[in-house]
């Protein structure tokens, strides 16, 4: 299983400025989660670890720079890029003053890229492992470190392939995510091929084993794509 540079919250409510964010990282090695409102990064941040938030500061309930402190005074090792069209230079003083860098908008993606990657070398030690507590939905426990998965406390044997397609479920938490989005961020495919059936393929192996240790816990949105009940 290849192992990605690192993991990036984009916090980031223009849709077309985070989608080409998340297209750019997800070449990268990058795994992406996206969120449009301070609301929605607190709830994945409360079920993840992002190893890196990149924030933009004007968001619809408030400002990216309160969700920024709050991270720094909770998780300090996560690193913190702001992304914002706000150039002033007292904004970027009093950013930089416990954010770890600045980016104005507009931007140049490989710019962004580069310097997301530079943050972590900073960051984060070369030769260690960074530690992760587990995903956790419901009774589904996921461990980032050993690749292990427990429903209600009893081990559950996935392949690489299932652990992946769990992982962005779990990630998503309730949401329903579209088959061509399994498609690209499972199996890297680029389009999505109207006759492949390899994701209802392994959506059903998952509800064999899951379903086994307890109710049913994916469901189906027939034509649009899975989500976790």
């Amino acid at each position: 299983m290849t192992t990605a540079p690192g993991t990036v919250l984009i916090v980031e409510d223009e849709e077309s400025i985070a989608d080409v964010l998340a297209i750019a990282l997800r070449y990268h090695r990058f795994e992406v989660m996206t969120a449009g409102t301070l609301r929605e990064a607190r709830a994945l941040i409360e079920r993840t670890r992002p190893d890196v938030a990149l924030l933009d500061v004007m968001l619809p309930d408030g400002d990216g720079r309160a969700l920024g402190r709050q991270l720094r005074a909770e998780r300090p090792e996560m690193a913190l890029v702001f992304v914002t069209a706000r150039d002033a230079p007292g904004e970027i003083v009093g950013a930089l003053g416990f954010g770890d860098d600045y980016i104005t908008k507009p931007f140049n993606i490989d710019e962004v890229v580069a310097r997301i990657t530079a943050v972590l070398r900073r960051t984060r030690p070369a030769d260690v492992l960074p530690q992760r507590p587990p995903l956790t939905y419901g009774d589904l426990e996921l461990d980032e470190t050993t690749y292990s998965v427990h429903r209600a406390g009893r081990s559950v044997e996935l392949t690489p392939t299932e652990y992946a397609l769990l992982r962005f479920l779990v990630r998503n938490g309730g949401r329903i995510v579209p088959k061509e989005q399994l498609l690209r961020h499972v199996w890297q495919y680029e389009h999505n091929p109207a006759e492949s059936t390899v994701v209802e393929t392994y959506i059903s192996y998952l509800r064999r084993k899951l379903d086994a240790l307890g109710p049913p816990v994916i469901t189906t949105r027939r034509g649009v794509g899975y989500g976790l009940a």
